[in-house]
């Protein structure tokens, strides 16, 4: 599953199956580092329809569905991003979808889903318990189910990300993205390994939840204590078996892990200099980015701006 060429391709292949539903966002020289010594780019992907990347994954894994599957309709498991993604996605091609939510979920995000037409249930304390119910319930009714991270069609339609940032940038030292179950980051990584090898893929966690890291650490998925963080849509533990952990252990090169305080600067700062409104996890990336910026001295630098969907919970703490 990790093989690099097998990777390339297959985002290769996304990238021209979802060419005309997903918009290609831009790349921006961005004044955050203003007077630091690093080039720094921004590829905001929270312009993405839906307001995050997750839309490019949801968008290849439908395009895939037989018309047999899509008449069955999909299941799938998400507090935020990823169910608006498939939600949205699944509306568009006339697909019935049902969506797992788990005790804490925002009530903000709760009611955007449902405005997509999904079948909203709730399972479960956590995400992860979520994620289980669904696709245990997808298993009983023979529908698909749709994981936000755990699914090679989903990890290429976030691959296709490195296809457009290779065009916009074909030189870049570092990329800096958030890792929640490694989707994103797995499928950029993937490609830009085999097309831009010397580029450093840096992988950015909020300390409170640190969880795909500490798997990594142990080589296996284990159960990794939480704490609460802004950065929501990287919260919640691994499926078993995920395809992202050895897929993540190949393509990550560094790892920074920032603090809460650290992640909710980094959002103001990106509101003040850029003018944009961005989630927690886009904050995480901004805020490893800023705590590593000495060492990116005369270097080119990309960071993924990958959503905008702040919770009304937390709007009120960045705010």
């Amino acid at each position: 599953m990790t093989c690099e060429w097998n990777w390339a391709r297959r985002i290769g292949e996304a990238a021209d199956r979802i060419r005309r539903q997903v918009r290609t966002t831009p790349l921006e020289l961005s004044s955050l580092n203003a007077g630091a010594p690093a080039r720094v780019f921004l590829k905001l992907e929270h312009l993405q329809h839906t307001g995050s990347f997750k839309f490019r994954g949801a968008a290849n894994k439908l395009a895939l569905l037989t018309p047999e599957d899509a008449k069955a309709g999909v299941v799938t498991a998400s507090n935020g991003n990823h169910a608006l993604a498939v939600a949205a996605a699944a509306q568009a091609r006339g697909i019935a979808a049902e969506v797992f939510v788990s005790a804490q979920v925002s009530r903000s995000k709760l009611e955007r889903i449902g405005r997509y037409g999904a079948c909203i249930r709730e399972a479960g304390k956590d995400p992860l318990q979520a994620e289980l119910a669904a696709r245990k319930a997808a298993g009983r009714s023979l529908r698909t189910y749709i994981s936000p991270y755990n699914d090679s069609d989903v990890i290429a339609g976030q691959g296709t990300i490195a296809i457009e940032l290779y065009k916009q940038l074909p030189r870049a030292d570092a990329i800096f993205a958030a890792v929640g179950g490694g989707g994103l980051i797995g499928g950029v990584g993937a490609y830009l390994k085999q097309v831009s090898p010397k580029t450093e893929i840096v992988g950015c966690w909020p300390i409170n939840s640190p969880v795909l890291y500490e798997c990594m650490q142990a080589a296996e998925i284990v159960e990794v204590p939480e704490q609460p963080t802004i950065s929501e849509s990287t919260a919640g533990g691994l499926e078993p078996r995920s395809v992202t952990l050895d897929l993540c252990r190949n393509v990550i090169d560094r790892s920074v892990l920032v603090s809460e305080e650290e992640i909710i600067a980094a959002m103001r700062r990106v509101l003040e200099t850029e003018h944009w409104l961005i989630e927690g996890a886009a904050g995480v990336a901004v805020a490893a980015f800023l705590r590593e910026a000495e060492k990116y001295e005369g270097k080119t630098v990309v960071i993924i701006i990958c959503g905008r969907n702040l919770s009304s919970e937390a709007l009120e703490k960045l705010l």
